[in-house]
């Protein structure tokens, strides 16, 4: 056996966005998996059953069933631009059903099977050679870059013919398309006020789904909403309710408005996103299946409150048919397999995309007390036969609103690579994280790096209290708000002897100004003194070596942040290193370019056992 290194991220096999056959019988998934030879992310549907070895169908994602279960959607690029295809499952090669200019989104079948809708870019392709004019802060979007005056909408595609009509238009972006019951109308979210982009908003709207038309808006401005489902005869809503920042709930939309949906948890529903597990609502028979954070885990409840799965997994996709239900979950020894529950309790393990001959250290659960008395968890991974100090490596996510979970990281090899050279790898949940209740979350709004540093400084004091790490061997790394807290941190303690910060954030008031979410982060996380809160106001006081990661065309942490950093940092001699990504944006470290990810975390390693590790090894 040998122990996890980067060069296996090129081994890792990754399954997502699990879809059940509607008579429950198989589960289609989209498998990514690294290509080292063409440096890129390659999609492929598969199929699982029980009893049955996972085969692949074709090359492609976001696979979706046709009501009868006979056809299967999928989609995958043609010419550049991704298309809609169909596959016929009693045989036959897939096709195209879709040619849009710009591209299509994922397929939602009608309730009928005789129409798909989607969304994609409405237009054609704008000059990339003219003068890009802004009037409002939505001008860029991180991922997509300058958006040149191009918006999402929502079309319909007629399967038998092929025939595709756009029934959304306007100087909006529609969310993804949800059929009512009798395919007249579908449901989405937009934001359509004038000053949506000094407004967090979002509403439920529904259009015909045929004749297109004027939208019809359900919810009032209270309800700030992020995804709507026609499930059943119920329209079911994530939003917040009033503020901006705190947790999302379920709601129920009925001729009153909207009812939110009692689970008695004070916990977040998770939805699904790049970075962030979860999965959209599903029903049933009757009851309401959704994810929620809890304490780093991501679970899957059946409404109000009966957890559906293990404790110590990460759900990130959900699917229902004929009584089951298919899951993609990560584990302490998995990154991610498919399972199937049957009447909510047998549960079928159908794919093992385990490493072969990889022996992994996992994670041990610690709580930590700050010196306000505030109880922080946090996750050790280390060799358990460690018997002396040695060096520690405290890792902080990005989010802030994330979390670290006791499951195995595909991402963050680094972790298993540096506890197999004697390091102790710390990933902490501090204030502001998710799964620990709603005043958790919002615990640092308006107070980052003021009120949060003392809950890392504590849990590092604990661990060097207790003889696991060597206090002259500390380290600090984080991506996002945790690029942001490592460089706060050595800007405001000199007791690291390395850093590495990634995505960073250092100047929280260029970063208003520059971020494509940059209003919003100012008016509503950092409400409050700017200055104050921001790393490049005490960078006179740092002297810890540090190596800056950061994407070239990341617009939600402005590769300015980084360039500030290491302006600073060189200009007082300090031991400091720039390395920027050609074209990868805030989350390539996620789904870039195998080649970056790759060197993320050979740079790493390189770096802290350079100016920390005095390990042989």
């Amino acid at each position: 056996m040998t122990r996890l290194s980067p060069d296996d991220l090129y081994r890792f096999a990754v399954p997502s966005d699990p879809r059940l056959r509607p008579d429950g019988g198989a589960v289609a998934y989209t498998l990514t998996t690294p290509d080292r030879d063409a440096d890129e992310n390659r999609t492929e549907v598969w199929l699982a059953a029980p009893g049955a070895p996972p085969r692949r169908l074709a090359q492609g994602s976001a696979a979706r069933w046709a009501p009868d279960g006979r056809t299967l959607a999928f989609v995958r690029p043609v010419d550049g631009k991704p298309q809609i295809h169909l596959l016929p499952m009693d045989g036959g090669e897939p096709s195209a059903l879709t040619s849009a200019p710009l591209g299509a989104g994922a397929p939602v079948w009608s309730p009928d099977g005789a129409r798909i809708a989607f969304s994609g870019p409405g237009g054609s392709a704008p000059d990339p050679h003219a003068p890009v004019v802004a009037e409002s802060l939505e001008y860029k979007a991180d991922g997509t870059g300058l958006l040149r005056g191009l918006t999402t909408h929502l079309f319909v595609v007629d399967v038998a013919s092929g025939e595709t009509v756009q029934v959304t238009e306007g100087d909006f972006h529609a969310g993804e398309p949800s059929w009512s019951p009798d395919g007249a109308r579908l449901a989405f979210v937009a934001g359509m006020e004038p000053d949506r982009d000094l407004e967090v908003g979002g509403a439920v709207y529904t259009v015909g789904a045929g004749e297109g038309g004027a939208p019809e808006r359900l919810t009032d401005p209270e309800l700030i909403c992020a995804g709507v489902w026609w499930l059943g005869e119920r329209l079911v809503v994530a939003g917040l309710k009033g503020e901006p920042v705190g947790h999302v709930r379920l709601f129920t939309l009925g001729p009153g408005g909207p009812a939110e949906v009692e689970t008695g948890l004070d916990r977040n529903v998770m939805t699904g996103h790049p970075g962030y597990p979860g999965a959209t609502p599903a029903l049933l028979g009757d009851d309401l299946l959704f994810c929620v954070r809890d304490r780093g885990s991501t679970h899957l409840y059946r409404a109000p409150a009966e957890r559906l799965v293990p404790e110590e997994v990460s759900v990130s996709g959900v699917s229902v048919g004929a009584g089951r239900i298919a899951y993609v979950a990560a584990t302490p020894h998995s990154a991610g397999d498919v399972y199937l529950i049957d009447n909510v309790k047998d549960v079928t393990r159908l794919t093992d995309y385990a490493l072969d001959g990889v022996e992994l250290f996992t994670p041990s659960r610690r709580t930590f007390t700050a010196p306000d008395g505030t109880q922080v968890e946090g996750f050790i991974l280390r060799d358990e036969a460690a018997t002396t100090p040695g060096p520690l490596l405290l890792d902080i996510h990005g989010g802030p609103h994330n979390a670290w979970a006791p499951v195995l990281d595909g991402f963050h090899l680094y972790h298993q690579a540096l506890a197999a050279r004697g390091w102790t790898i710390l990933t902490l949940n501090p204030r502001a994280s998710d799964g620990y209740g709603e005043a958790f979350y919002t615990a640092a709004v308006g107070a980052w790096g003021l009120a949060d540093m003392q809950d890392f400084l504590a849990a590092v004091d604990d661990l060097v209290a207790e003889n696991v790490a060597d206090p002259d061997r500390l380290a600090v790394t984080g991506y996002s708000y945790g690029g942001y807290m490592t460089c706060w941190l050595t800007a405001n303690t000199d007791r690291f002897k390395a850093a590495v910060p990634g995505g960073c954030v250092s100047d929280l008031t260029s970063m208003a100004g520059t971020s494509d979410m940059g209003y919003h982060l100012k008016t509503h996380e950092c409400a409050g003194d700017l200055a104050a809160q921001s790393p490049i106001t005490n960078v006179g006081q740092v002297a810890t070596p540090t190596l800056i990661l950061h994407g070239e065309n990341d617009d939600r942490c402005p590769i300015s942040q980084a360039e500030q950093w290491f302006g600073a940092l060189r200009e007082r001699r300090v031991p400091v290193r720039l390395v920027r990504y050609p074209g990868a944006s805030h989350l390539f470290i996620l789904n870039g370019l195998p080649s970056h990810r790759y060197d993320y975390n050979e740079r790493i390693i390189a770096w802290l056992e350079q100016w920390v590790s005095d390990s042989p090894n």
